[in-house]
Formats: structure tokens, sequence, C-alpha cells
């Protein structure tokens, strides 16, 4: 069960952040609307790894449709598999 709390719980906030840990962000609301959530580092850095991984994957594809795809003899020559 995700942990949603108004953004007024922050006054107490080492209470809020007790309750944040990895797999199990807090999700805080303003005027009823989720507005913010607060993550364990490790869940952070996973998120922003998993964006890097897509962009880098994304540019890839771009590549290939304007440059052209390599076949898979290629691929394996170049790094000599």
């Amino acid at each position: 069960m995700p942990a949603i709390k108004p953004v007024s719980d922050l006054r107490s906030y080492n209470e809020v952040l007790s309750d944040v840990h990895e797999g199990s962000p807090v999700f805080l609301t303003k005027n009823g609307r989720g507005r913010y959530a607060i993550l364990d580092m490790k869940d952070f850095d996973r998120l922003n790894a998993a964006g890097t991984l897509m962009s880098q994957l994304e540019a890839g594809k771009a590549s290939g449709e304007q440059s052209g795809w390599l076949s898979e003899e290629s691929v394996r020559a170049l790094f000599s598999l």
C-alpha cells in the first residue's frame, strides 16, 4: 500500500522520513492532489540509470535509422566475439 500523506505532515518531517524505504516512496499531496514524492536514494539512482539507458537506446536507434544498421557478423567482428 503506498504511503500517501498531506504536505502539511512535513511539519514533523522525521516521522514522514521514517516511512520512506527502498521500494516504498512516500507521496505527498497538496490540496488533495498528488504533488511530491520522497524516494530512497537507491530508488532515485535506479530511476536515473533507467532514464539514461532509455536515452542511450533511443540515440542508438536514431543512429541506426540514419546511418544504417550493422549486420550481426559486423558487430561480432567489431567486438571480436
